[in-house]
């Protein structure tokens, strides 16, 4: 077969993910923190990027930042929001990092792309946080990105520091310790609350029962939340006050015996040093005070103390919820965390009459779309968070209603289905985002919770509802009766719930419940003492004087 030589055109669609593209779908995942961290990297590195509050005159006036109101749960935006339908941004054709429509498309050349993006608004970025917050919030030295022209970045940019672990915090520790914990929604929320409230020290406030009240959960849940996370290491931790913190340690020790319970509890004595009336109260000799008291001046006061050389981190909301007047919520986003830029373009214009060089000239044209770039890139961040937000709180109107309890099967693909984006694009913007409620802060991912199918083909059930579902069957069994997991899933399923045997072990294990055939020796062993008692009890009585 001779070779010979041919020309052939052909016509292909393929995915061009230009450093522009790449960078502004990383934007999406950053919290505010980060976000403005890199946004003033940019200003270093770009002159013809300036914040507003220079006022350049040939900056573009920012507008207000997107905003609008879930009132009925049946319109999330549609009207008025500038975020449904023909949004300013094409439509189905909107700039999307993730969406397939737009991943399916011959992007083309970078001019090509900027004039797809053309949406010929105006900055929609509020004024610019503090520079200080920022870079006191971070543990370890910000993240070197890619340079908006494309290309690596230089040795200078190389920052050993960036390699340099954080240190943990008493709030990371615990909240890695409840995420093991608990696997509930509800019992999560309440957990990450109650550890908000963890001061340095790792004390809990005396009075919880605004938690209670805030959560929309009953104060049994509080109390059996708390009694988990006083077991958590440091031992000590999450208690109300000295004496409980004390017993917390004394018990994880086996040394709360009810000579130390009455010295723990009359640590005012103790501060006197009114060693005689200790000592009545424990019913203990010299020898013995002398050895508990050494006990106790051996335990941790503050246990929450050893993470105190850590920076702390104030949690900013990126959005806010609030109570709508026609009974719906308002969802808006917080305008302190979006950096307000904008790209002076009366610089740009003097610029190149005066530039003679070609290298300067390309210099300050890849500046300029840079620049252009990060404002919109930006400006469709800050309107995707918002509209992820608004969807999760139409979702999840029953918890902000009436709280924990009220948790809704939801997922990544129930959201991206609504406000037509794709399931990754809202699992970035859920990511270090957190949301203002009128029942505390929490972090977007929050809301999204598992679902068990249901048996007759119905609505599918919340898996915390199933494992309240569950708690019930079992507190509700007769010492004679014990409930296997066979026979729970029975029960289940006859309350219209399908699940499996292995989900109901491993839901009974998360929530600290033994096997039936522990519970059923428990439960006799109870009986049993309980019996002996009364049997003790009666002959006492019939005993002759």
């Amino acid at each position: 077969m001779a070779l010979s030589q041919r020309l052939e055109f052909r016509q292909s669609q393929s995915l061009v993910m230009t450093p522009q593209l790449m960078q502004a779908i990383k934007l999406l995942q950053l919290s505010n923190l980060d976000l403005t961290t890199f946004v003033e990297e940019e200003l270093e590195r770009n002159p013809l990027l300036e914040r507003a509050n220079d006022e350049a005159p040939g900056g573009d006036a920012p507008a207000e930042p997107a905003q609008f109101s879930d009132t009925d749960g049946d319109e999330s935006g549609s009207q008025g929001d500038g975020l449904g339908g023909d949004d300013g941004f094409g439509g189905g054709d909107a700039f999307e990092p993730g969406q397939e429509e737009w991943m399916s498309k011959d992007l083309g050349t970078r001019a090509e792309i900027e004039q797809t993006l053309d949406t010929g608004l105006d900055n929609v970025f509020s004024e610019e946080p503090a520079e200080a917050a920022a870079r006191n919030a971070q543990d370890v030295a910000p993240t070197t990105y890619t340079e908006w022209g494309g290309g690596a970045s230089g040795d200078e940019d190389y920052n050993l520091e960036a390699f340099v672990a954080a240190e943990m915090t008493l709030s990371d520790h615990l909240a890695e310790q409840l995420s093991v914990a608990f696997t509930g929604a509800a019992q999560r929320m309440i957990g990450q609350y109650l550890i908000d409230l963890v001061d340095e020290a790792g004390y809990l406030p005396p009075d919880l029962g605004q938690a209670a009240e805030r959560l929309g959960a009953t104060q049994e849940d509080v109390e059996g939340v708390l009694a988990v996370l006083q077991k958590f290491d440091p031992p000590g931790v999450c208690a109300r006050n000295l004496s409980e913190c004390l017993a917390i340690q004394l018990r994880e020790l086996d040394r709360y015996d009810p000579a130390m319970q009455a010295l723990v509890e009359h640590l005012d004595l103790l501060a006197k040093r009114d060693i005689v009336a200790l000592r009545k109260l424990c019913g203990v000799d010299d020898e013995d005070i002398a050895d508990m008291i050494g006990e106790i001046r051996r335990l941790n006061p503050k246990p929450g103390m050893k993470f105190g050389s850590a920076r702390l981190q104030t949690m900013v909301p990126d959005v806010y919820v609030r109570p709508g007047p026609d009974g719906g919520w308002h969802v808006e986003l917080n305008s302190d965390t979006l950096p307000r830029v904008l790209v002076n373009q009366t610089y740009y214009s003097e610029l190149s009459k005066k530039i003679g060089k070609d290298g300067d000239k390309s210099y300050f044209t890849d500046a300029l779309q840079n620049a252009t770039w990060l404002v919109r890139a930006l400006d469709q961040r800050a309107r995707t968070i918002l509209k992820v937000a608004t969807e999760i709180v139409r979702q999840q109107d029953g918890f902000f209603t009436h709280g924990v309890a009220h948790l809704r099967p939801l997922n990544l693909k129930a959201v991206a289905d609504a406000i037509q984006m794709h399931e990754s694009t809202v699992s970035r913007v859920t990511a270090n985002k957190y949301m203002a409620t009128n029942r505390g802060t929490f972090e977007l991912k929050y809301f999204f919770t598992a679902s068990i199918a249901s048996a007759d083909g119905g609505e599918a059930h919340s898996a915390e509802a199933v494992r309240h579902h569950i708690k019930q069957l079992i507190d509700s069994e007769a010492p004679s009766a014990i409930l296997s997991d066979d026979t729970i899933v029975e029960r289940l399923r006859a309350s219209g719930i399908d699940i499996a045997r292995r989900t109901v072990a491993k839901y009974r294990e998360a929530m600290r419940i033994p096997s039936s055939v522990q519970r059923r020796r428990d439960k006799q062993s109870a009986l049993g003492n309980v019996l002996s008692t009364s049997m003790s009890d009666r002959s006492r009585n019939t005993e002759p004087a």
